[in-house]
């Protein structure tokens, strides 16, 4: 690593934590020791020492590497929650034969799922599931369907009129 153009390699990195990394190397090579460059840049002497041994493993493109460990697997499968997001858009219990209730909740999507993909989940893991496939709890709302027009907008107009008296 040449240090005279490593400083301005250091100012182009966006990322904070990422030019910390390449500054601790740079001081190392510089012939600091790992205790105090841990000291000049608020890290702990464990950290100088990873990110030093990862530079020698690999180069800088190692250093700045940040692949995080893949997680948690799902309880579903990507194609399953599609299928849950759709349910909940377009359908409600009812259409699908499951209850009474005219809207989904935590309660009934629970019992849904354990029947239909023998997936146990906790209510709060759904609500999660449905917040990240960036669904929303919403009041149902009412469509008088049979409602007259006519006698509708008479209704409005002779409220206006009571508002404003």
């Amino acid at each position: 690593m040449d240090t005279s153009n490593t400083s301005e390699q250091e100012r182009k990195i966006k990322d904070a934590s990422l030019r910390v990394r390449v500054t601790a190397v740079r001081l190392v090579m510089e012939g600091f020791l790992g205790k105090d460059v841990a000291q000049m840049v608020n890290l702990c002497r464990q950290s100088v020492a990873l990110y030093v041994a990862r530079f020698n493993e690999g180069g800088l493109d190692h250093l700045l590497d940040r692949r995080l460990p893949p997680g948690r697997v799902p309880f579903l499968t990507e194609e399953q929650q599609q299928e849950i997001r759709q349910l909940v858009l377009t359908t409600t219990p009812v259409d699908v034969g499951w209850g009474i209730s005219s809207s989904w909740n935590t309660r009934i999507l629970q019992s849904y799922i354990q029947q239909t993909y023998g997936v146990s989940m906790s209510r709060e893991g759904i609500r999660k599931l449905l917040h990240r496939l960036r669904l929303s709890w919403t009041r149902p709302t009412y469509k008088l369907v049979k409602g007259d027009p006519v006698l509708q907008a008479a209704f409005e107009k002779e409220l206006e009129f009571i508002k404003k008296n």
